[in-house]
């Protein structure tokens, strides 16, 4: 039955629906406006690739991608400036990324605070954030490693959304987020349709079963409630966890570079025979180096010192500038350490009277 366009009116309440092999021509029409990029299967993670470059196993649902989503609006390495001019120098297309979980929505919380400051805003990173386009998706699986519950974040998406994709047997159960989203529907109405009460009622059952299951997670891991974290750094200042850890720690930088919410980089100048360009890389406040400055000084030069300001700075410092814990909960650092250190262990001990 075609969508009647009276529905969109509607479109923060009402809830539409689309078959898969619909959303797929969606996304084959917004990648003449947009760099598509869809999640898939990569053995037991999922990445994203680009919608179309081959035949993927795309996965829309399940579980948060092992990269970030930062890593598309703030590059690893990324070139800046060029010989002082005004110019911006990223001039592709937009994002539109797909399958987007809740974890790494509340990331770009963090994110635009750093970057998007009315007087000391990131001209790339507000041009790639504000003409980007992002297409969420419920979790339907969780991993070991999921404790976004704990942290105040349901494995759903709430907001920072355009279009949310709830999956269900027979389609996706589409909420609508954004005037950029309902612009989207409307420019698509023939591939939407209304959503029926089973439809609505598959995705409430998913949302609720998943809740659970990281739920279970979290109380096996006996993280404390997100209320008190700031309050358990901060009281722990000079704890003897820090060390004990932080005795675990190579220094490779990997919960830094794999974090949502990390955003530290540094500048350099490259010169060649016809320009200057200036870059932005990421970098990590658990390399030794991290706050040595001009003089050789370094107010953090032991190793134990930097893994308590990586917490103080997720768990104090940004409840009180931002309102906003900096951990969402998405396990990344965990699976990425090579120590084993697990974020969730650390909160434990700090929480436990010694």
């Amino acid at each position: 039955m075609p969508l009647d366009k009276s529905v969109l009116n509607f479109y923060f309440i009402a809830m539409l629906f689309i078959k898969r092999g619909n959303l797929f021509q969606l996304l084959e029409s917004l990648s003449g406006d947009y760099r598509v990029f869809v999640p898939s299967r990569k053995g037991d993670s999922i990445a994203f690739t680009t919608f179309g470059e081959s035949e993927e196993d795309y996965v829309i649902g399940e579980f948060r991608s092992f990269e970030p989503l930062k890593a598309f609006y703030f590059l690893g390495r990324e070139k800046v400036a060029v010989d002082f001019s005004p110019e911006n120098p990223r001039n592709d297309k937009p994002p539109c990324i797909v399958g987007v979980k809740s974890c790494d929505l509340k990331g770009l919380k963090i994110l635009d605070f750093v970057f998007m400051d009315e007087e000391f805003g990131d001209p790339t990173y507000i041009k790639t954030r504000t003409g980007g386009l992002i297409i969420s998706a419920d979790c339907t699986k969780v991993v070991e490693t999921c404790f976004c519950t704990a942290m105040g974040v349901n494995p759903w998406p709430d907001t920072e959304y355009d279009i949310n994709l709830s999956e269900t047997d027979e389609g996706f159960v589409v909420e609508i987020g954004s005037d950029k989203g309902q612009k989207v529907i409307d420019d698509h109405t023939e591939l939407f349709q209304e959503s029926n009460k089973d439809q609505i009622h598959s995705k409430e059952l998913n949302r609720e079963s998943v809740k659970r299951h990281i739920e279970k997670n979290v109380q096996k891991k006996n993280i404390p409630p997100v209320e008190r974290l700031k309050r358990i750094v901060r009281k722990n200042y000079e704890s003897d966890v820090w060390s004990e850890e932080a005795a675990a720690c190579v220094e490779c930088g990997a919960c830094n570079v794999i974090c949502p919410t990390c955003h530290c980089f540094f500048l350099y100048d490259q010169r060649s025979e016809s320009s200057l360009a200036r870059y932005r890389v990421w970098d990590s406040c658990m390399i030794k180096d991290f706050a040595r400055v001009a003089g050789g000084e370094n107010p953090r030069n032991r190793l134990w010192m930097r893994f308590r300001n990586r917490f103080e700075k997720k768990f104090d410092y940004f409840p009180v500038v931002a309102d906003e814990i900096a951990c969402t909960g998405c396990g990344r650092c965990i699976a990425a350490c090579p120590g084993k250190i697990d974020i969730r262990q650390v909160l434990e001990k700090l929480n436990t009277p010694r």
